[in-house]
């Protein structure tokens, strides 16, 4: 790796922001993939420029890609066993949607209308939607987890964190072909083809191919042909890089491509049918589910331009330019039976054009940036909730709770963020953001009773019988969230911090609410516009944290160890739901239902160490390490009001996708041999009971549970081959990662006949085969 420039010496010391990185289990070198100056010293960019992560405060989780790869890692879901007290994992009912919480920050439902708490990051550009977010990794650098709000840099709604998702660079020096296999149980065939070639000096381009497949983890029993939790996915990323290589200007712009295909994917139910008297089947990851149109089908692609200058030695202008589009066509059988009892044909359409601009300052003494984002964004969504058994209860058999929603964001914020060492020990950095941030809803919803619509497959037109909501809002929310940091280093290996921040998520409307749900401010004018537009919109969601912390390397840096404890008082929690309800003819219905939950408050710790243990037992360059990451969260309600008449329920509340523990643990070692290395781990990961809803359910909430993975991977001494084998969920636990719930306490259904509590769980045991070669 290259030495540390002056450059990058000036900037080491001289910012603030993030901390603490948790190895993955098959690290046993330093991570993070970016530059070194010695054993454990790492560089990273969640500050939006090169810093070493010792020297900077708050908390990051950098995990490289050659460590994900050796740990046999498969999308960005698999980072939330490397990070504590952070949950990442399919949305309920979707093979690409991201559900995405950090420190009981994040969001349940994927709709238009929500912002997203935690802000997923590719290559510094903002998602604006969680749709198609589960990226899977290949062609990557690095992953980082930043903790807590990211209000001052990262100020798109981070209010609990961010993901950032770096790739790789391109080689300045020489082609290159590289090309990644795997093979395993479930069908699972991965083929991965990357090259990059410099064409000039100044001048180089490359790209990667992916094709990414397996077969149903079950199988769908009611459609011949259909797998359940299968994939099917081509992607590709081309890359054209301009300057940079000892040139002042690097301008770097890339194209990305998805299109996802696999099969829909469905619930188990846990419950018998409440009319059919259907058995709960064998296999949690077989389904009955019947709704298969419209077919499952996810585009999603995107071009990004990021251009940095050298203005002068003292300044570098940044700008990041985007446009991204995606379109998710998903089939959703909430009763998961063969009947039509709540089908929901669904799409989600979401456009989105950013641009933002840093102006970078760094001396000896005082470093930072100013700068200016803005976000022009489109998200729509239509969906159909088919009641067939209860619209033939009423007379309509094609009875159907239709509903869209679009959503407009505009947005535009300015900030800065500055660090002053006062010595070569003592820094304070300070920051803030003012942001500006417009919604523009538009909410339809409608009785039909000619069944499925036309953009699903139907062949009837429309025939409505009932208007329940025809509204148009709109709101603009403003804040200032400021940040400050003071940090203490006794020497080069040790520091100490104390920071707060503030976190800002703007309100909006819920594009599924009901305008008949509305309540009426004057029963002698009737239900008005503003009684509807209140109870459509939400409120803003704030946070103030506060965090102190240490990281260190001890020992002769044989142990790396970094600790974190926070506090957060949040207000105003979004909360959206969904519920059956009547419509405008009193006829049953499907509505979302947005609390803003009044306040919370979440404190807890977070603890990470990288240990050597041994070196050279076992001939020059051998290793044996341990990795540990220990996160705890006591999150609680203190105020939470809810029903008619309105009352505090903050003490029968509880976080979702919040487990109060998270826990894991490597052993590893490096050992010489056959021309190579061979890199052989072991670890366990524990999480603690995971409530899926606000309302305790047990059914559907987790216990704790442990899962246990092992890797083996040689690498030659050249870089050029390598080849593992990988086994996740080693005992084949069976574990709830979401679910539907329509069953009230005396386990009668409350929307539908059969009855809905359906769950969806994480992956089985999987063993497969990876193999890399370089050219």
């Amino acid at each position: 790796m290259r030495p540390f420039a002056p450059r990058l010496r000036r900037a080491v010391l001289a910012t603030s922001a993030l901390s603490m990185i948790a190895f993955s289990p098959a690290a046993f070198a330093q991570d993070a993939g970016a530059s070194d100056a010695g054993d454990d010293e790492i560089i990273v960019t969640a500050r939006r420029r090169d810093e070493r992560l010792i020297d900077v405060p708050i908390a990051v989780t950098a995990i490289s890609g050659d460590s994900l790869a050796k740990a046999g890692a498969i999308d960005i879901t698999d980072v939330a066993n490397m990070a504590p007290n952070t949950t990442l994992e399919n949305s309920r009912g979707t093979n690409s949607t991201l559900t995405a919480f950090i420190r009981g920050v994040g969001q349940q439902d994927p709709v238009p209308g929500f912002e997203a708490g935690i802000g997923i990051y590719l290559d510094d550009v903002y998602l604006n939607r969680p749709q198609a977010a589960v990226l899977d990794i290949y062609d990557v650098e690095r992953i980082e987890v930043l903790r807590g709000p990211q209000g001052t840099l990262y100020g798109r709604n981070t209010i609990g964190g961010a993901v950032k998702y770096v790739t790789r660079s391109l080689n300045p020096d020489s082609p290159e072909l590289r090309v990644r296999g795997t093979l395993g149980t479930y069908n699972l065939a991965d083929l991965v083809v990357t090259a990059s070639a410099p064409i000039s000096d100044i001048v180089r381009v490359g790209g990667s191919v992916a094709r990414l497949s397996r077969g149903g983890f079950g199988d769908n029993l009611a459609i011949d042909g259909l797998e359940n939790y299968n994939k099917d996915v081509w992607a590709g990323r081309g890359t054209v890089e301009l300057g940079g290589n000892g040139a002042p200007v690097l301008i770097r712009i890339s194209g990305d491509y998805t299109r996802d295909k696999s099969d829909p994917r469905n619930g188990h139910r846990l419950i018998p049918g409440l009319v059919s008297g259907a058995p709960v089947l064998d296999d949690v990851y077989d389904t009955r589910a019947g709704l298969n149109d419209p077919k499952q089908d996810v585009k999603a692609y995107g071009l990004a331009m990021n251009v940095s200058a050298e203005l002068s030695d003292n300044v570098t202008l940044r700008s990041i330019s985007s446009w991204r589009k995606d379109t998710s066509f998903t089939p959703i059988d909430f009763d998961a039976l063969p009947s039509v009892d709540v089908d929901v044909p669904a799409v989600y359409r979401n456009e989105q054009l950013s641009q933002e601009f840093q102006l970078l300052y760094e001396s000896d003494r005082l470093n930072g940036l100013v700068g200016f984002y803005y976000l022009d964004a489109k998200a729509a969504t239509s969906f159909d909730v088919l009641l067939g058994l209860v619209g033939s209860s009423v007379g309509f058999p094609g009875f159907n709770a239709y509903t869209a929603g679009d959503v407009r964001t505009n947005t535009w914020s300015v900030f800065g963020d500055f660090t002053f060492d006062f010595t070569e020990q003592l820094s304070l950095s300070v920051g803030g953001r003012y942001t500006n941030d417009k919604r523009n809803a538009f909410v339809y919803k409608a009785t039909r009773i000619s069944g499925l619509s036309p953009e699903f497959g139907g062949t009837v037109a429309p025939i409505t019988t009932a208007v329940a909501t025809n509204f148009h809002g709109d709101r603009t929310f403003k804040e200032f969230t400021p940040r400050a940091s003071l940090s203490f280093k006794p020497d080069d290996d040790n520091m100490i911090y104390a920071s707060y921040s503030k976190g800002f998520k703007g309100g909006g409307f819920d594009p599924r609410g009901s305008g008949v749900s509305a309540p009426i401010s004057d029963p002698a004018a009737g239900r008005t516009y503003q009684d509807i537009y209140d109870y459509l919109s939400f409120e803003p969601e704030k946070v103030d944290s506060y965090e102190i912390g240490y990281k260190g390397s001890l020992f002769d840096r044989r142990l790396t160890l970094s600790l974190a404890g926070f506090y957060m008082d949040y207000k105003n929690v979004q909360i959206p739901g969904s519920s059956a309800c009547v419509d405008a003819l009193g006829l049953p219905s499907f509505c979302g239902i947005t609390t803003n939950a009044g306040k919370a408050r979440l404190q807890g710790i977070e603890a990470e160490a990288n240990a050597v243990l041994a070196r050279d037992f076992a001939g020059a360059g051998s290793s044996f390490r341990f990795n540990g990451a220990l996160g705890y969260i006591d999150a609680k309600y203190k105020s939470f009001i809810a029903g008619n008449p309105p009352a505090d329920v903050s003490n029968q509340r509880t976080f979702q996708n919040t487990p109060k523990w998270t826990v894991s643990g490597t052993i590893a070692a490096g050992i010489p041999a056959m021309g190579g290395n061979i890199d052989v781990s072991t670890g366990l990961v524990y999480r603690s009971l995971t409530h899926q809803f606000e309302v305790p359910i047990p059914a559907l909430d987790q216990p704790g549970y442990v899962l246990w993975d092992a890797s083996l991977v040689w690498t030659a001494d050249s870089g050029d081959y390598s080849i593992g084998i990988h086994g996740k969920n080693l005992t084949d636990k069976q574990y709830i990662t979401s679910g539907y719930n329509y069953q009230n306490a005396a386990g009668g259904s409350t929307l539908g006949l059969e009855g809905v509590q359906t769950a969806f769980y994480g992956n089985p045991r999987q063993v497969f085969v990876t193999g890399t070669v370089k050219f």
